[in-house]
């Protein structure tokens, strides 16, 4: 008999716990000022589990952002007052709001508010228009890399499939076998599988990777991705290209 009503109270525990809502993935702050997209944006982003907050004004979205806290700003460059690059430039000088995560939303012709948008501390960019399947699964991603926290030193090797970047050995290996590489190649290759899945404009290569022996250009930098590229053999294509920024290292 005990064991009959234990076996019903577990049942009933089950269907509550399969009647109860899901998880909350993530609060994001969605800066946009056409309201159809607001719509649009919200019911995708809810339908996914985010909990979602709308500001249409670039002021609005800085009050929100510091007193909201949101674990991530889908920030429209295009706002009435404040635009969206002054946004993303307020939000990262702000101690509170510094290590925000933040993705702009910007029409294709854009690439240098882009870029702009990217030096200024951008995780992340999605154009108009755009596919929600992939807009929150970019989402998803910059929210998960933010989430990491490493648990080694920054002299720690670093592997993205195939490939494995050894800091202290001064090493880049491919599935086991050792890259030669000049000291520009790898502190490319260093610098991008770091932040693996993060766009970095060629004036920010350029200042990571600069150094008393390193010479390099934003003109250059392509010219040791190819380089990089032809030695990884490979895992070469673990190097993206994103037109008219710059590039990304992610696993394929």
């Amino acid at each position: 008999m005990a064991a009959t009503r234990k076996t019903a109270k577990a049942r009933r525990s089950t269907r509550a716990a399969d009647l109860a809502e899901p998880a909350s993935r993530g609060h994001v702050l969605v800066v946009e000022d056409e309201h159809d997209l607001q719509d649009l944006l919200r019911y995708n982003l809810e339908r996914e589990g985010f909990r979602v907050t709308v500001a249409g004004r670039g002021e609005e979205a800085l009050q929100l952002a510091a007193t909201e806290a949101p674990d991530l700003v889908l920030l429209d460059l295009m706002l009435p007052g404040i635009d969206g690059l002054e946004v993303c430039r307020t939000l990262r000088n702000d101690g509170s709001t510094s290590t925000m995560p933040i993705v702009m939303l910007t029409a294709k012709g854009e690439e240098a508010d882009i870029v702009t948008g990217l030096e200024l501390g951008a995780d992340d960019y999605i154009t108009k228009p755009f596919s929600p399947r992939v807009l929150v699964a970019r989402l998803k991603a910059v929210m998960r890399r933010r989430g990491e926290t490493p648990s080694r030193s920054e002299d720690a090797s670093i592997r993205v499939g195939e490939l494995v970047v050894d800091p202290q050995r001064h090493e880049v290996r491919v599935s086991g076998e050792p890259i030669s590489l000049t000291l520009t190649e790898f502190r490319i290759v260093q610098t991008l599988a770091r932040r693996r899945g993060r766009v970095f404009t060629r004036n920010q290569i350029v200042e990571a990777v600069q150094g008393d022996r390193v010479a390099v250009t934003d003109r250059s930098v392509d010219v040791h991705v190819v380089s990089l590229r032809r030695k990884l053999g490979s895992a070469g294509r673990y190097i993206q290209t994103v037109r008219g920024v710059g590039y990304r290292l992610e696993e394929t």
